[in-house]
């Protein structure tokens, strides 16, 4: 049995890790505040499962910098490092200086690492860490892993969310040069599932198409064309698990299918699935971020892991949990 902490443990993807852990009969320790706009539930009202229902889950309602001022455990043998300020694009673009919060969260976990050594630091980047350069409707591509470069030129990255991310990125590399603190770090792309916070795009289109059924037309953010790398939450969390032991140094990988899909095209699969054939148009009041976003899958193949579940799936899967 291991010992595990999951900051942010209360989010959407500190949940699934979680459970990931706890039915493997791991100790698990979630540290989350509940912080509201961060998709953070309390433990009872979690969506797919109970946590309470597990001997082997430790729940700590406060800030994570909090608890590593004072925690002094030393028998930590994996952290996942989720905690941060971000709730969607409305928050990475309209409160930016809260997202630079994640800062100050960030350089309190290194200093903890330092003190207590686990062996073992799942660090989470984002997909906004790439160049803005590589996003753009006239000049896009898929992003590569070695697209930034500590050594060389970073990009300009998407907004303060982005440069906290590369400011995570980099510490983990000083704490592995300079403390030997193992660690690898994850860009995951456009993660979802059903019980996603609907400030995020995926679950928000879902549930607008399933009580718009008698409706002829749907309106998406943006112009409704820009795209993502959708990926399941159940691949994030294998992903993680086939390819953590295989890097030590901080270095990243993508977690992506390097499929791209407009949110128009998202949209129309989610509504061909409830049965009905809307008109579907942009909103160009509300933010779209940038034009494409995708994951090249070269390295993360290389590691060993390959998605599985395909986005027609994924929405099916939503539609069918939301509808109950």
């Amino acid at each position: 049995m291991k010992k595990i902490l999951i900051t942010g443990g209360a989010g959407f993807v500190g949940r699934h890790f979680t459970k990931f852990f706890l039915d493997k009969g791991d100790d698990v320790w979630c540290v989350d505040n509940i912080t509201p706009l961060t998709g953070g539930i309390e433990p009872n009202n979690w969506p797919l499962y109970n946590p309470l229902d597990y001997d082997n889950f430790k729940f700590l309602k406060e800030d994570c910098r909090n608890f590593f001022k004072n925690n002094n455990d030393t028998d930590f043998d994996i952290v996942i490092h989720l905690a941060a300020m971000v709730g969607g694009r409305e928050m990475i673009e309209n409160n930016p200086l809260v997202v630079a919060e994640d800062l100050s969260i960030d350089s309190m976990y290194w200093k903890w690492a330092v003190k207590t050594k686990p062996k073992k630091t799942i660090c989470f980047s984002s997909s906004a860490a790439y160049p803005v350069e590589y996003q753009m409707k006239d000049n896009y591509r898929l992003l590569k892993e070695d697209m930034i470069s500590f050594d060389s030129n970073i990009g300009m990255p998407d907004m303060s969310y982005g440069w906290a991310k590369l400011t995570h990125e980099y510490l983990a590399k000083l704490a592995y040069q300079k403390h030997g603190i193992n660690s690898v770090t994850y860009r995951p792309f456009s993660g979802y599932g059903e019980d996603q916070d609907l400030a995020y795009p995926f679950p928000s289109i879902c549930k607008r198409v399933i009580e718009n059924k008698n409706n002829l037309k749907l309106n998406v953010w943006g112009t409704g064309h820009q795209m993502r790398d959708f990926i399941h939450i159940s691949d994030c969390v294998n992903g993680v698990i086939s390819t953590m032991d295989k890097v030590n140094d901080g270095s990243p990988i993508n977690l992506s299918t390097g499929v791209l899909t407009s949110f128009i095209e998202f949209t129309k699969m989610a509504a061909d699935i409830s049965g009905y054939n809307p008109k579907v148009s942009g909103n160009s009041t509300k933010p779209e971020g940038v034009f494409a976003r995708g994951g090249d899958t070269q390295l993360q193949e290389s590691l060993g892991f390959i998605p599985k579940v395909d986005f027609k799936t994924g929405i099916k899967r939503a539609i069918s949990y939301f509808e109950r």
